[in-house]
């Protein structure tokens, strides 16, 4: 693993760091697992800022916390590159593109993004296989090792497919932390390596008392002083930090907050929902077309800004709190066990998201699969950039369907 950057450092790495993630911003579609399919081609294969190891324990981290999983994973990698500042960088680069794109959409009344053609995003659909097939394929070969942990990557899969709610992913990991407790055995922990921490434990800790101290005091305040801003912020930052299971699992309670008490028109927040499957990025950037869209003040550009802030917040919070406790922590003898259960877990979730939704939305036929598994060739055999194949697998998809009209 390269060696992170000093502080003094810091500042000049901060420009190159947004530049990667704006690029993976613009060119990650396919949700949360696809996400992690990108960061850890990224940046564990090709730029080797992390060992597979240390991605799987940053990844499993954020399983166990409330938000956006994938955004969380970049603002930790930003930070071990540059401090909070890298965080921040971080999350820019991953977040403006969607949240611009649908922004956009919400000024221009919601017609439909005639930009966008549906041969295009189909072909990104497709290309998202592929990533979270790699994904999968590497991080098995490294975090699966023995029957042991194929059965519990097998089991987390099947409980994933079989279980729906809100909660059966952090169920699934809770049971396999416990599981692996009990039946792993930890690997010594003098091989592994250290994180790279640019956070003092103090910063940690503030962090910390900064998240539970606005879970508390927002909704106080929006309570005494009835402010349409605070009482957004409330919604917004109240959902960012209680929310597991992802995008897919905020965009229906962020609708039962907003559209019973007329914040959002129902038709309005259904077309701002079905523009949030078709842009790259986290799904959690509805938030930047819901501030914009808003019955009242502040709405337009300022509300989109406001609800993003505040549903991204939380997880700065936790993230910067919790990382500089994390490494000894990882390194604890039996947190290793306990964590080589839920990395076993986290391949089997990453597995069953492969199933659904992400093959499920995106093959549909022969000419699918067969272009999904040239991607999953470029990747594995070839070793070409995720960028690359993006721009292969489109192209490839746009033309057959155009041949398709001819």
């Amino acid at each position: 693993m390269q060696t992170p950057p000093s502080p003094a450092s810091s500042g000049r790495s901060l420009w190159p760091l947004f530049l990667v993630f704006l690029r993976l911003g613009l060119t990650s579609f396919g949700g949360p697992a696809a996400h992690i399919g990108y960061f850890r081609q990224e940046f564990v294969a090709r730029r080797r800022w992390l060992s597979e190891q240390a991605y799987a324990d940053l990844v499993a981290m954020c399983q166990f916390l409330p938000g956006p999983s994938s955004s969380q994973v970049g603002m930790a990698i930003g930070i071990f590159r540059a401090g909070y500042r890298g965080a921040l960088a971080a999350w820019l680069g991953f977040t403006l593109p969607s949240a611009l794109l649908l922004m956009v959409v919400a000024l221009s009344v919601l017609k439909d993004a005639r930009w966008l053609s549906g041969d295009v995003v189909h072909g990104l659909k497709i290309v998202a296989v592929a990533i979270v097939a790699q994904a999968v394929w590497g991080m098995a070969a490294s975090l699966c090792k023995g029957l042991a942990r194929q059965i519990f990557m097998l089991a987390a899969a099947a409980a994933a497919v079989l279980l729906h709610g809100p909660f059966v992913q952090l169920v699934v990991i809770l049971v396999a932390g416990a599981a692996g407790r009990i039946l792993l055995t930890a690997a010594p922990s003098a091989g592994m390596e250290h994180l790279p921490l640019t956070l003092s434990r103090r910063t940690g800790l503030a962090c910390l008392a900064a998240f539970f101290l606005l879970l508390l005091g927002i909704p106080a305040l929006a309570a005494l002083f009835p402010q349409p801003w605070l009482q957004e912020s409330s919604i917004f930052y109240r959902v960012g930090s209680l929310v597991f299971g992802g995008g897919h699992v905020v965009l229906p309670l962020l609708q039962a907050e907003l559209v019973p008490s007329g914040w959002v028109d129902k038709d309005v927040f259904l077309a701002g929902y079905g523009a949030a499957q078709a842009v790259p990025g986290p799904l959690f950037t509805l938030a930047a077309y819901l501030g914009v869209v808003m019955q009242h003040w502040p709405n337009g550009v300022a509300g989109g800004l406001l609800c993003l802030a505040a549903i991204f917040a939380p997880s700065f919070l936790l993230v910067a709190g919790l990382l500089p406790f994390w490494d000894e922590v990882r390194r604890n003898r039996h947190m290793q066990a306990v964590l080589a259960g839920v990395n076993a877990a986290v391949v089997g979730l990453l597995l069953a998201a492969l199933h659904d939704p992400v093959w499920t939305s995106a093959i549909h036929g022969t000419r699918d699969l067969l272009v999904a598994l040239a991607a999953f060739a470029a990747l594995v055999w070839l070793r070409l950039p995720s960028w690359a194949v993006v721009l292969l697998a489109v192209l490839a998809t746009s033309l057959t369907g155009l041949a398709g009209l001819a």
